[in-house]
């Protein structure tokens, strides 16, 4: 396959920051950017067409996660997916005391939308991981009381890579009658994840994590699962979130989901992780001091995490940079934040090794070029970087 609008000079791994839109999803995008298309909310022919296409996107986004078609509800993102699934639920639930069970490496945007509710006296239940990222399902079950409106849990890490058990976490939550959330960013499509096999009551999905287009989304809901709504306006998406829709960009999000439902589990995850496993054992073999952060098995067949004492991440990053590789040190969300690593003090990481964390996350368009590139120019740059900071530390 073509490397599509991957700089072909470059070496790109950062594909869980932002994932290069395919080709393919593009032609499709593209006539209803150029073209004439309606609103689809009115009432002529050319709305008509627009609705006809959002509800086979709709179709298509579901087959991806395995549930009706009816429970997709289309988003601006996974921001906002998880904001709507987390506060809907809450509102809806909530008659008096509400509590809220989430484990403590979940995404900055689940815990910045549970920190906001805990203001209004919503209480919150962090639950520790095992050292490699691992949610004990005992612990989940142990938590679990009667004011628990809601359990919220990532499927896969996008820090360190770990995938959650989340086969037992559904019989838990769906013995005790809590909804279950779960973040699929990273996951669907990669690994196993479907909602009626897990007991799943509400998943969040992301369109560019699947090769679509940026700001796009969405939320899929149980049907019996009652959520109010976030965005009001005039009731579009079935009153769940109000606004017009972005057509272009739902199409998008439709085929990227198809053709990762055809070709992502099975092809590409079998083929990354095996250019993973060099990248991980050529890197683990030649840097000292180096370690693997989350679980060796048991994570992301496309994701690479490193804590690497002796030096910032940052100027790894800027020398990579320089040398044409694009990596990162974790989620581009928290890394706005400049503070350090939730996710890795989490998961025990002494802040010596955090500060120099580092993540790769291979794509559709990695090839071996691309982590032989990587083991030839990172060890260098650590030792050089090491080398100026030992004067430093004496």
């Amino acid at each position: 396959m073509e490397r599509g609008t991957v700089e072909p000079d470059r070496v790109y791994l950062d594909y869980g920051g932002f994932a290069p839109v395919d080709p393919r999803v593009l032609a499709v995008m593209r006539p209803f950017l150029e073209a004439g298309i309606g609103n689809p909310s009115a009432r002529h022919s050319l709305g008509a067409e627009a609705r006809e296409s959002l509800d086979a996107a709709r179709v298509k986004v579901a087959r991806l996660c395995g549930g009706a078609s009816g429970g997709i509800i289309f988003t601006s993102g996974a921001t906002e997916a998880n904001n709507l699934a987390i506060r809907g639920v809450v509102a809806r639930a909530r008659t008096g005391g509400a509590r809220i069970v989430l484990s403590a490496i979940e995404h900055i945007s689940v815990i910045n939308a549970c920190r906001d509710l805990e203001k209004t006296g919503v209480t919150l239940c962090f639950l520790p991981v095992e050292r490699d990222g691992r949610v004990d399902p005992a612990r989940l079950r142990e938590a679990l009381t009667p004011d628990t409106v809601l359990v919220s849990i990532a499927a896969a890490n996008p820090e360190i890579g770990t995938v959650q058990p989340l086969k037992e976490i559904g019989r838990i939550t769906r013995a005790a009658g809590v909804p279950l959330h779960i973040d699929g960013v990273g996951a669907l499509g990669r690994v196993p994840l479907n909602v009626e096999v897990m007991g799943i009551d509400l998943l969040t999905v992301s369109g560019n994590d699947l090769y679509g287009p940026p700001g796009s989304g969405a939320l899929w809901v149980r049907p019996g699962v009652r959520i109010h709504p976030q965005m009001l306006g005039g009731g579009q998406e079935g009153g769940y979130r109000s606004g017009t829709e972005n057509v272009p960009g739902v199409v998008g999000f439709g085929v990227a989901a198809e053709l990762m439902r055809v070709e992502g589990a099975h092809e590409e995850a079998g083929r990354l992780a095996v250019l993973r496993d060099r990248l991980m054992n050529g890197l683990l073999g030649t840097i000292p001091d180096c370690r693997l952060t989350g679980a060796r098995d048991g994570r992301l067949p496309h994701h690479l995490s490193l804590a690497l004492r002796g030096v910032k991440a940052d100027s790894v990053l800027l020398d990579l940079d320089l040398a044409g590789v694009a990596a990162s040190s974790g989620s581009a969300c928290a890394s706005l934040t400049q503070t350090t690593s939730h996710v890795l003090r989490a998961i025990g990481c002494p802040p010596e090794e955090a500060e120099g964390s580092l993540c790769f996350t291979l794509g559709r368009w990695s090839i071996a070029g691309d982590v032989e590139a990587v083991l030839e120019r990172l060890p260098p740059i650590v030792a050089r970087l090491r080398a100026l900071a030992a004067p430093l530390a004496t």
